[in-house]
């Protein structure tokens, strides 16, 4: 058809947003148009969780985001168990604080379940899953242990049958934390896990009033959205309809591709010129993962740059608020480097602001290193 003689697009009582405009909301509630001076444990609820994979993004997701963050801050609230590193949002480990993972757990618990049985249930044979999630509170209350001591006790009570897949129901179907020790990033690349209810010395509530607290702080956090990319975030399906129910409290918006979207009405949305500065974001961060969409911040021909086929989630520097390359640390001795991987042009004064805020991270990440430097590749 030619273009001259498309129809013209029916106009919406809604205001349109531009993909820059829906950039700047997102980094201002991400804390990434300036650092903010806040604690860590505000920024933790502010960003409704950190994904957590592995024990160092988070820190690094910190420092990139607040004023004055050190790591024992982080590492303080894990000992006075403020906050806690736990399976959430998309059946993946996340922090939190200790209150959101009581708000949020039976929120998610019926997620976990069905993303448990649907990955490992024809694997688990005629297994009674109740008594399963039994044996697993008893073990996990009375131990702090790696998930290969409990793989152990089920292959002695069940052998022959697919012990793994009996341990991940348990870990998704159950309230498990994982236990900080006095290793650097607060956890062992092997953490042991144990009940949360013992840990935390209270119960974790099994039963939920609804989805509807989740939604509002993934809005507030993470909006103007779509019921979908709230889904994509939370790994929890039929949102749509808990949308419809709060869309009397909610703001609602259209993108450039007509799309409605909602969002809480005294959210910051910023005039989409405001300057971004340069920012690092750590691996897993989810201001990349936390949209169905996520042109905001990576272009579509980015992504596949980012996120692997393997599932790991590399980490990525910002310009003018978007995707611009990835990061990675190298460690040789005593010298530590920064390797970065630009996936546009970067100009000459772009190139010294990288560096610069390169530099700062590096010297947070390998404090003990002798010499460190940031070097760009093409």
């Amino acid at each position: 058809m030619n273009p001259a003689r498309r129809p013209a697009r029916k106009p919406t009582a809604e205001p349109v947003l531009t993909k820059r405009q829906l950039n700047r909301a997102l980094l201002a509630r991400q804390m990434l148009l300036e650092r903010r001076k806040v604690t860590a444990l505000e920024a933790i609820e502010r960003l409704a969780g950190m994904q957590a994979q592995v024990p160092r993004p988070p820190f690094v997701g910190l420092w990139t985001r607040l004023a004055r963050f050190e790591r024992e801050d982080l590492l303080r609230l894990f000992r006075e168990k403020k906050v806690v590193r736990a399976t959430a949002m998309r059946a993946t480990i996340h922090l939190l604080s200790t209150e959101d993972f009581l708000r949020f757990r039976s929120v998610l618990a019926p997620m976990l379940v069905g993303g448990a049985s649907a990955t490992v249930g024809k694997r688990m044979g005629d297994v009674d899953v109740d008594r399963l999630y039994a044996s697993g509170r008893d073990f996990f209350s009375r131990n702090q242990l790696p998930f290969e001591a409990f793989r152990d006790r089920l292959e002695h009570d069940h052998p022959g049958l697919d012990i793994r897949a009996l341990a991940y129901a348990v870990r998704l179907g159950i309230p498990l934390v994982m236990v900080p020790t006095e290793a650097t990033w607060g956890f062992p690349a092997n953490a042991g896990f144990t009940l949360a209810d013992t840990w935390l010395g209270k119960v974790v509530p099994s039963t939920s009033a609804g989805a509807e607290h989740i939604v509002m702080r993934y809005l507030a956090a993470f909006g103007p959205a779509t019921p979908t990319d709230a889904q994509t975030w939370s790994g929890i399906r039929g949102l749509r309809e808990v949308f419809e129910k709060l869309q009397p409290q909610l703001t609602t918006f259209r993108d450039e591709r007509n799309r409605l979207l909602f969002d809480v009405p005294d959210a910051p949305r910023p005039d989409e010129d405001t300057p971004a500065p340069v920012r690092f974001l750590p691996e897993y961060d989810n201001v990349v993962l936390g949209h169905d969409d996520r042109s905001r911040i990576v272009a579509d021909e980015h992504r596949s740059k980012l996120v692997l086929k393997n599932l790991q989630v590399i980490g990525s520097f910002l310009v003018d608020g978007f995707c611009a390359g990835s990061w990675k640390v190298e460690r040789k001795g005593k010298t530590a480097t920064l390797l970065l991987s630009p996936f546009v042009k970067l100009t000459k004064r772009v190139i010294a602001e990288v560096q610069a805020e390169g530099e700062g991270m590096l010297a947070f990440i390998e404090p003990d290193a002798r010499e460190r430097a940031v070097r760009l590749g093409a």
